[in-house]
């Protein structure tokens, strides 16, 4: 069948390639789309973190995006490449997971994937499914397919053999199961974070070693939490959670810097790039960068919910922003102290409450800057370690920010 809206290739690679880091290789992206069938695209997800945040939708949205093309995509949990762990250099392991956490955790992907993706152009597939059913002497023989050398040649693997930092054997075989999944699913293109693209390029490796044609790469930008500094996560309390209450969502975003609003725009926002670009045009002319929030920020609640709880979220800030209350919703923000404490300066930079020291300084020096309340003048202020407090800038941005 031929996908729908696939007459003109140039149109649809030019949407795949907004808001992507990298595609590899272009020219055969560009003769499969051109092909005239369905592309098979593949996504791996962690199957021990099945709450998602916007962070994940990044890279959902851009599924979607084939889908809407007529491509099927195969959404993978990876419980089996699970037991091992994406190797980090971590000094933690992740704990096993049993079939019924499993099978918990894929429960709690499917009802929210589904708030993003087509049902009828989705797969949910498991790589238990193929893993099992490989033997030892498999595994021996998909583990003589690359040399050690070429596994250092990734970035986390390079830096601890060349810090001797332990790399444990086992960790060589999750690029490798990653790579295979691919032949198994015999995909045309695996899309990942920017931080995936060495497994990414295994699948291209092992597809070429077991006769198939190579899958081209989408790589997807990490989104920012919060705070603007560190990759959004749910351990570091600086998420945007996808199933949180509307008043959340839209508390949430409208506490991120201006400057850090355009990034999630680019990343996030299903408005026309000519629509973005007057946005910008029109805050370039004076208009409030708080008015281009506002919609942007309703989008969001409208995607996860609906319009009406977008419109009853705005009512509610403006409502308590009004009244010059403290959002009880507040995400934590935990930030690492050096020595036992953190300049205040540097605590407002890294919550995103100001896009520099400079600007924190000038803040503080106004009396734009409160923490739990009290207003401090202190340019030289420093927080110390076990500090758990809600620190207001201005009128309207606050952070619930606990130091360790």
């Amino acid at each position: 069948m031929k996908p729908e809206n696939s007459d003109n290739p140039g149109r649809q690679i030019d949407l795949i390639k907004r808001g992507a880091d990298e595609l590899l290789v272009e020219e055969e992206f560009r003769q499969k789309i051109s092909a005239g069938h369905p592309l098979r695209v593949k996504a791996g997800f962690d199957p021990t973190a099945p709450d998602l945040h916007l962070g994940h939708t990044v890279l959902l949205n851009k599924l979607r995006q084939f889908q809407e093309h007529g491509h099927k995509v195969f959404f993978l949990i990876g419980d089996f490449t699970g037991m091992i762990g994406d190797p980090s250099g971590k000094n933690t392991t992740r704990p096993p997971l049993s079939g019924e956490q499993v099978a918990e955790n894929a429960k709690s992907y499917r009802e929210q994937v589904f708030k993003i993706l087509d049902t009828e152009r989705t797969e949910v597939v498991f790589n238990s499914s193929w893993m099992n059913a490989q033997s030892a002497a498999d595994l021996i023989r998909l583990a003589g397919t690359y040399t050690v050398a070429r596994m250092l040649e990734r970035d986390d693997f390079g830096k601890r053999y060349k810090t001797n930092q332990p790399i444990a054997i086992h960790e060589f075989l999750y690029p490798l199961i990653q790579g295979y999944d691919s032949v198994a699913l015999k995909s045309d293109v695996e899309l990942g974070g920017t931080d995936q693209k060495f497994n990414l390029l295994m699948g291209r490796e092992l597809q070429k070693h077991f006769g198939q044609p190579p899958q081209c790469i989408l790589t997807m930008p990490l989104l920012e939490g919060l705070d603007g500094v560190n990759k959004m996560s749910k351990s570091l309390g600086n998420y945007v959670g996808i199933s949180e209450a509307p008043e959340q969502i839209f508390g949430k975003l409208m506490s991120i810097s201006d400057e850090l609003m355009w990034r999630y725009i680019e990343l996030l926002s299903f408005e026309s790039t000519e629509t973005i670009d007057g946005w910008k045009s029109a805050v370039d002319d004076g208009r409030n960068p708080r008015d281009i929030k506002v919609r942007f920020a309703q989008e969001i609640v409208a995607r996860f919910h609906d319009r009406p709880a977008a419109e009853g979220a705005l009512a509610d800030f403006e409502a308590r922003f009004r009244q010059g209350a403290i959002p009880d919703d507040l995400a934590e923000i935990t930030l690492s102290t050096q020595s036992g404490e953190l300049a205040l300066s540097q605590v407002l930079k890294q919550t995103g409450l100001t896009a520099s020291t400079s600007e924190a300084m000038r803040m503080i020096a106004q009396g734009g800057v409160k923490i739990d309340g009290e207003k401090v003048d202190d340019q030289a202020l420093k927080l110390v370690s076990g500090l758990s407090a809600v620190v207001q800038v201005g009128k309207r941005k606050f952070a619930r920010v606990r130091l360790i």
